[in-house]
């Protein structure tokens, strides 16, 4: 299938839609979506029978990058299809996917569905709008019909706890320089307070593997103080057990060697998961 845009086109689109929205992306993300389509278009079958794991396994060995959102002194939406963080790997294999669900091809709407995924209530909004806690990115995007948290559904248990690194770690974090940005954050982590968090223990994992299905979002739990979660990355079969396909911080997007309950148990802060699944998967 051709492309509707040339690149250059595209590239005025994106300036067009960066008038509603601050874009940062270089010439070689644009050339990289165009690219993307391409192959993605190759994969028929693939993308009918599983779009996440389509899009998730293409792009296995593109390296880890941290902080990639963290650009210039006012927060933009920034498109890197060059390297991914935990986080940014399974918004790109989304927005990906929903323009394969909608027979779309246009990078505008790549920039838009990550803009919709990555914000509060889909609405570039400053620094605080973006979804920094994975958990409220989880009920968010729940919200928005993206994804369904069915950790309940395994059998995971209520957790209290209060989410509030970022207020309480200001430091580590250039945009929470700004006052206003972190007075913001610490109403964002008022509002969190209000939440319970719902985790399947990390010793049930295995017990429910069969009830995880290739394509799950798995978020790490984690016992660390003011945290929700450390990692995510999706559920993957292989040889007959869950592993998890992941941009690693090890250097690149690859699978677990391990099954990811064996994978957990070397993570010592690991309390257990908390899995979303995208409507992207089919019934």
């Amino acid at each position: 299938m051709n492309r509707i845009f040339p690149i250059p086109l595209a590239l005025f689109l994106l300036t067009t839609y960066a008038l509603q929205a601050q874009i940062v992306c270089a010439p070689n993300d644009s050339i990289a979506f165009s690219i993307k389509m391409d192959q993605l278009e190759q994969m028929d079958n693939a993308v009918l029978e599983n779009p996440i794991m389509a899009v998730g396994k293409s792009f296995l060995g593109m390296p880890y990058v941290e902080k990639t959102l963290e650009i210039g002194e006012t927060e933009s939406l920034v498109v890197n299809l060059r390297g991914f963080d935990c986080t940014t790997y399974v918004e790109n294999v989304l927005a990906f996917g929903l323009l394969l669900q909608n027979k779309e091809q246009q990078f505008e709407n790549f920039a838009k569905n990550l803009e919709t995924i990555r914000y509060r209530n889909g609405k570039l909004d400053g620094y605080p709008s973006r979804l920094h806690y994975f958990t409220e990115w989880i009920r968010n995007n729940e919200q928005k019909g993206l994804v369904k948290d069915i950790t309940n559904e395994l059998g995971g248990k209520e957790h209290k706890k209060a989410i509030n690194f970022m207020g309480t770690h200001r430091e580590l974090y250039p945009f929470l320089a700004d006052d206003q940005n972190y007075q913001d954050m610490l109403q964002v982590e008022k509002e969190l307070a209000k939440e319970s968090l719902c985790i399947l223990a990390q010793d049930e994992i295995e017990n429910k593997e069969d009830n995880i299905r290739s394509g799950d979002i798995i978020a790490l739990a984690t016992s660390i103080k003011g945290l929700d979660v450390t990692h995510t990355g999706f559920a993957i079969e292989h040889n007959g057990r869950i592993h998890l396909l992941h941009a690693s911080s090890s250097g690149s997007v690859r699978i677990t060697q391990e099954p990811l309950v064996d994978y957990l148990k070397k993570i010592k802060s690991n309390i257990g998961i908390i899995v979303a699944r995208p409507s992207l998967l089919s019934p």
